[in-house]
């Protein structure tokens, strides 16, 4: 479920710039935000909810037709799962689309190569968000790679934890 948040446009397009700046999603970039000061278990659970969270938000973009939102929301999910990773693993947040490209290797040795082909349908889907080429169907395949992704991520810290 999503709620909505009414923000002036001031706030709003300062949000967008600096998210876009860093190369992260709104939600990502909130989520960055609002996770600083959270023990590690914390941080990595956040991350994990609000992944499941957004994979649930890109089905309802699905069904209200909005295949760009829906695309971004899945790469958003995709995003974050690795960065629970990176930090259940290492304690390391990561800041940049090169580590999270590092820490999808390691998570791909870890669970198997399938991992590779999730994360490449997130990838196309942060590209489809900004150039707004795929269709539904595209989408539609990556979500069920992605929810997998999630699925299994979640299943392994859950043990540690």
């Amino acid at each position: 479920m999503s709620a909505r948040l009414v923000l002036s446009e001031t706030i709003s397009r300062r949000i967008r710039r600096e998210a876009e700046r860093l190369g992260l999603s709104v939600e990502e970039y909130i989520v960055e935000l609002l996770s600083q000061n959270l023990d590690p278990k914390s941080r990595v659970r956040e991350y994990i909810q609000i992944a499941e969270e957004l994979l649930e938000e890109a089905r309802e973009e699905l069904r209200k037709g909005d295949v760009r939102q829906s695309a971004e929301k899945v790469w958003g999910a995709a995003a974050l799962t690795v960065k629970a990773y990176a930090y259940w693993r290492d304690g390391k947040r990561l800041v940049s689309h090169g580590e999270l490209w590092e820490y999808k290797r390691r998570l791909e040795e870890e669970l198997g190569e399938w991992v590779s082909d999730s994360w490449n349908a997130a990838s196309a889907m942060h590209v489809c968000f900004y150039e707004g080429w795929c269709a539904r169907r595209d989408v539609e395949v990556a979500l069920k790679r992605v929810e997998r992704m999630v699925k299994e991520v979640s299943s392994l810290l859950a043990r540690s934890f």
